[in-house]
Parts: C-alpha cells; sequence; structure tokens
C-alpha cells in the first residue's frame, strides 16, 4: 500500500494549559454586596475588563489572561457566581448586571477600557457598552449569543433548562441544592460543548467545569441568571454599539450558527469578525491563547473593516 504522502494539518486545540500567573485577589462592596475580582499582568499597562459566561467565575478566563501579559487584566466574578455576593433585593437581569459593570468601573478607576465578554457575558457586555460607551475604548465577544434561545433548534433544550434551574430554586433547600449541582449534568453539559478529542484536554476542561460550575451564591441568583441569559442575545445590542466591536467565533458553535454570527458582523458599526475552525463554545478552554492573540492584534492594528 503507497504511503499517504499527504501534508496533514495541525490540529488547532492546544495542549492541556498549565497556570503560570496567578492574578492578585482584590475586593469591594458594589450596590451593597461584596465583589471580589482578580487583576493579572502588568498593573500599569493597558487595561481590559474580562466578563465570564453563565455558572463561570474568573477562572474561566484565566487561560486567555495569560497570553495578556502586557496588558492589566481584570477579571470578576460576576455577582452570584464565584466568591462574588449577589446583589441583594435586585432581579438579575442584564441591566442590573450591566449597572453593576459600570459600577465595577468606576471603582477600580481603571480608565478607558478594552472591555471583553464569553459567552452569557458578551450579552452583558454587549449591553453596557451600548448604554456607557464613554467608558470603554473597544469591545470584544468571544463566543457571543447570537441567536435567541427560545427559537430555532435550541428551544426545547432551552426549555427544559429552565424547567431544571427552577426546579432547582423550588425544591427544598438541600435537594434543589444537589440538584443545581450535580456532577452528572455538569459533566453532560460539559461533553456536550467540548470539540477537542483529546483526552488529557478533555479531562481538563470536566475538571474545571466540576471545580467551578457549582459555585454561586443562592439557587435563586442561577435561576435570574438563567433568565437573563435567555432573555437576549448580543445580537440585539451589538449593532449599536458606537465602538470598534470584534467578534471571535467558533466554527461549531451549538449556541449560535456560523451563518447567524457573520450576519451580526455585517451589522456592526465598525466590526471585525475572527474565526476559529473546529472549536465550539469553549474558545476559553480550546485555544484561549489564540484568542489572546487576536485581542492583542484588535488592539495593535487598525479596525479591518
Amino acid at each position: 500500500m503507497p504511503l499517504d504522502t499527504s501534508e496533514q494539518q495541525p490540529s488547532v486545540f492546544e495542549p492541556v494549559p498549565t497556570i503560570k500567573m496567578r492574578g492578585h485577589l482584590h475586593e469591594g462592596v458594589i450596590a451593597g454586596a461584596r465583589c471580589r475580582w482578580w487583576v493579572y499582568g502588568k498593573e500599569d499597562a493597558p487595561p481590559l475588563v474580562l466578563i465570564h459566561g453563565f455558572r463561570g467565575d474568573h477562572h474561566g478566563l484565566e487561560l486567555i489572561a495569560q497570553g495578556l501579559e502586557d496588558y492589566c487584566v481584570y477579571i470578576p466574578d460576576l455577582p452570584g457566581f464565584g466568591r462574588s455576593e449577589a446583589i441583594p433585593g435586585a432581579e438579575h437581569t442584564i441591566s442590573s448586571y450591566a449597572a453593576w459593570l459600570v459600577d465595577f468601573i468606576e471603582l477600580t478607576n481603571p480608565g478607558p477600557v478594552h472591555l471583553v465578554g464569553h459567552s452569557f457575558g458578551s450579552i452583558i457586555t454587549s449591553y453596557t457598552a451600548l448604554v456607557r460607551p464613554q467608558l470603554f475604548t473597544r469591545l470584544t465577544l468571544i463566543n457571543p449569543i447570537c441567536q435567541p434561545a427560545l427559537e430555532g433548534e435550541q428551544k426545547i433544550m432551552t426549555r427544559l433548562a429552565e424547567l431544571y434551574y427552577g426546579a432547582g430554586a423550588c425544591l427544598p433547600s438541600g435537594l434543589g441544592f444537589a440538584l443545581l449541582r450535580s456532577r452528572l449534568v455538569t459533566r453532560l453539559s460539559s461533553e456536550y460543548m467540548m470539540k477537542t478529542q483529546d483526552p488529557e484536554l478533555r479531562a481538563f476542561i470536566n475538571s474545571q467545569h466540576d471545580a467551578y460550575f457549582g459555585s454561586f451564591a443562592s439557587r435563586d441568583a442561577v435561576l435570574q441568571a438563567y433568565r437573563a441569559s435567555i432573555s437576549a442575545t448580543a445580537a440585539d445590542f451589538a449593532p449599536s454599539v458606537p465602538l470598534p466591536v470584534q467578534m471571535i467565533v467558533a466554527e461549531k458553535d451549538d449556541l449560535g450558527t456560523l451563518e447567524l454570527q457573520e450576519q451580526m458582523a455585517a451589522s456592526l458599526q465598525q466590526g471585525r469578525f475572527d474565526l476559529i475552525p473546529e472549536v465550539g463554545h469553549l474558545i476559553h478552554y480550546e485555544t484561549p491563547l489564540r484568542a489572546a492573540a487576536l485581542i492583542k492584534e484588535f488592539n495593535r492594528e487598525g479596525l479591518e473593516l
């Protein structure tokens, strides 16, 4: 049998990462709740603020921060997640998250910042940049949510997830927390989103989700956040943002078709579209350094229209 001499394309997936740069913990009070955030890189460098997705916390974006060592990177835990408290007496909605983010920017006072949002964070950051554009220089959306959750192929899964989070909030405390922190549910979600076939990288991603997906302040905060996540999309806000906007899109993202992502990009006032092949909704785990490199390019170069 003749040898196959064709060249194999190297995989886009990155190897299992090693955390080389830990952030410095800071905390303060915003909207009556204790907020905690981590600062990475050089404190006197240009600032970036990274906002994580639903059920995540700052750990999920640490790998991207490692590729941004020449910047001052702020990564807060959103209210009610990770080590930040839920906002007392408030419904956690897109507008309340945005108001919290504005207060966070004003509290930390990094100056005009490059704002970055992943997944659910893309909705929050798009809305915030729309209502307070003077606080920001640029906006980057990683795995942006462009497809309404109650439309298309995701409709049934969205309804099932809403029932799941509703049950977690309504059941007696012990049962509710056990349901929402179920390792089985977390593992099914993780396996669904991963596209890499590398067993070591898959094991790493699963371990990250196991460690941090159950870190939330209350069952109501999770339910409210989920309802907020399906109430709007980044595509509802980003086209009206009067700033340069970058979309870092995954070819195989299960939460938005490539066609809809391209339509969203075409609607931006000042847009840059970066497509990463092969990966899905976990760019921050499967290709974090590539995402960081694209963010740096967006900062350095003239906007590509």
